[in-house]
């Protein structure tokens, strides 16, 4: 990678205390240790101007987990309900952040693990 460019890591708001959802473990875990690996990442990068920063989903309208909302569609409503805005997310809406982190305009903001959930869990 140049010098001066930026990373964005996939994690998950699994990881996040607010997240624990059994039969996960091993997915939240495995995005807990994503999100050290993000900020080990911000700080040895640094040097060479690279920023790395993570995102970390909520529930999102995916083909993760076999294409699950699709084929299980009564589930949403339940997920909406524990969404403070009140529905699933798209893949645009995460995709909106990732771009805004890779743009120039997020130059500062470095080993962050930003919450793209609509406010899920609060």
């Amino acid at each position: 990678m140049a010098d001066g460019g930026a990373i964005v890591n996939t994690s998950s708001n699994s990881a996040s205390a607010a997240g624990l959802t059994p039969g996960y473990a091993a997915y939240g875990s495995m995005k807990g240790g994503l999100n050290v690996l993000t900020r080990y990442m911000a700080k040895e990068f640094s040097p060479r101007g690279i920023r790395v920063n993570a995102v970390a989903p909520g529930p999102t309208r995916t083909r993760l987990g076999d294409d699950g909302f699709s084929r299980h569609p009564e589930v949403i409503p339940a997920l909406a309900a524990r969404t403070a805005l009140g529905r699933i997310g798209e893949p645009e809406d995460v995709g909106a952040v990732i771009a805004a982190l890779l743009s120039e305009e997020s130059r500062w903001v470095t080993a962050q693990i930003i919450d793209v959930s609509g406010g899920f869990n609060l």
